[in-house]
């Protein structure tokens, strides 16, 4: 049975989010909603998916697959999760070929881009409240600007200050 609601989990949440941390805010709900995951696991898979090859949003119904039923639970919420995308990307890639000039899609993607970064930033909020609280609050805060400069203003890789940030994470928190 927990297979089926996973596959059915990552099934809406394939059809309902754009990919990539738009999906998070949706993983995170139905994580936590079926009980499969508390808030801090989810944050844990978040980072882990970020620090994997390959897209967020598969990365994270692996993980949350696994941890709510084993290889069998990934193997359903990947399944889930890449059920929606190529359904509609094939159905999209022949329908955006006839309307692609529209000014009624031109006019549409002025709302969905939008809509997009405020998912993101709902998730950098729920996130933050999780990573930024408890008695390591003065180390994750540190690390947290710290990336900040080294990926805005030194222009460093994401996996080179994702190592940094592992390391930093190891010495500053015990």
């Amino acid at each position: 049975m927990v297979l089926l609601e996973l596959l059915w989990s990552f099934v809406k949440i394939g059809f309902t989010s754009f990919g990539g941390l738009s999906m998070i805010p949706l993983i995170s709900d139905e994580m936590l909603s079926h009980g499969w995951m508390t808030a801090l696991e989810v944050s844990d898979i978040v980072a882990i998916a970020e620090m994997t090859p390959g897209p967020v949003g598969l990365n994270c119904a692996t993980f949350a697959g696994i941890r709510a039923a084993g290889l069998a639970g990934a193997a359903a919420a990947n399944l889930g999760v890449l059920l929606p995308s190529l359904t509609l990307c094939a159905a999209a890639a022949v329908f955006f070929a006839r309307v692609k000039d529209s000014e009624l899609v031109q006019n549409m993607m002025v709302g969905v881009r939008p809509a997009c970064f405020g998912l993101i930033c709902a998730t950098v909020l729920k996130l933050g409240a999780t990573n930024y609280s408890g008695p390591a609050l003065p180390a994750t805060a540190a690390i947290g600007l710290l990336d900040v400069l080294l990926l805005l203003k030194l222009r460093w890789s994401v996996p080179r200050v994702l190592a940094v940030s592992a390391l930093l994470g190891l010495l500053l928190v015990h």
